[in-house]
């Protein structure tokens, strides 16, 4: 009974915490139509952004409130609000966007998400992605570019685009190299050759340096670990069923070389970012099993 008291007053907490801020975000998103002026719109951004520094803040006061997790946060003593920032991280759980912002939240700017173009639709939720200045991607499938080939390159010049307002404010754009939620199905199915991870898509991150690259800074490699044999869900976390989540964050620096080059056409770039890929998930594969051997001699 008392996980599901915990996990309902949450649930509300959370409600009434966005049904409060979501009005102010909108109407100052407005602005950013009618208000003339490359200044006044910069503006409007930045007030997007307090408002959902301030949400992600409130959450994070009701989970110290309610919730019994401990949020074990490593490294990142070194991070700026006023530098631009890859943030790339292992995927298993919805939990892990919570652990993001417990980690980042008000210590570097507002993270965001590279989107799919027909989520601008969803209702409520569509409307704040605009708000935040979400980039939309239009993404042309293979079958596709090979019918019209003169599609080819248009989805990231229209990135490209829409990412043209983060040259007046710094940004923290986030990218799941998985692609999607880690499972031992999945593992299997992939044949991976990690042990805690499903094998990484140079691709994606390919198309975010291609269209961001020289406007970020450094990259944030956070590794996220939980503890037990179970991938926790959110409901697990909001119901105050987890005990601990730990957030590991090494800061790398972000060679030119990885963006300055055209990874669909270029056979060597293509290799050498594919490279840059590998040794990444190799240093991370490693990094959750010193993890997850301090868990075990802990007893966690």
């Amino acid at each position: 009974m008392r996980p599901l008291l915990t996990g309902l007053s949450v649930i509300l907490l959370l409600l009434l915490n966005t049904l409060a801020l979501i009005g102010p975000l909108l109407l100052i998103a407005l602005g950013k139509f009618v208000l003339p002026g490359r200044a006044a719109k910069a503006a409007c951004s930045r007030g997007v952004m307090w408002v959902a520094e301030t949400w992600a803040e409130l959450n994070k006061l009701i989970f110290a409130a309610l919730l019994p997790t401990v949020w074990d946060i490593r490294g990142g003593a070194e991070l700026r609000r006023d530098t631009s920032y890859l943030v790339i991280s292992n995927h298993q759980s919805w939990v892990d966007i919570p652990a993001l912002v417990q980690a980042l939240n008000r210590k570097t700017p507002y993270f965001k998400f590279f989107l799919k173009q027909q989520l601008i639709w969803v209702p409520f939720l569509g409307l704040a992605f605009w708000a935040l200045d979400y980039p939309f991607m239009k993404r042309h499938s293979k079958a596709k570019l090979a019918r019209r080939p003169e599609l080819a390159g248009q989805d990231l010049e229209i990135t490209k685009r829409a990412c043209e307002k983060f040259k007046d404010l710094p940004v923290t754009v986030v990218n799941y190299l998985e692609g999607t939620r880690f499972t031992p199905t999945k593992q299997a199915e992939q044949g991976s050759p990690y042990r805690y991870l499903l094998k990484p898509k140079a691709g994606g991150v390919a198309f975010v340096l291609a269209a961001l690259g020289e406007q970020l800074d450094a990259v944030l490699d956070v590794t996220l670990v939980y503890p037990g044999q179970r991938i926790p869900g959110f409901w697990d976390l909001i119901s105050g069923q987890l005990p601990r989540v730990i957030v590991d964050i090494r800061t790398r620096p972000l060679e030119p070389a990885l963006w300055q080059g055209d990874y669909q056409n270029d056979p060597a770039f293509r290799r050498l970012l594919q490279g840059w890929v590998s040794r990444l998930w190799d240093d991370k594969d490693a990094r959750i099993a010193v993890l997850r051997g301090e868990q075990r001699q802990s007893g966690d």
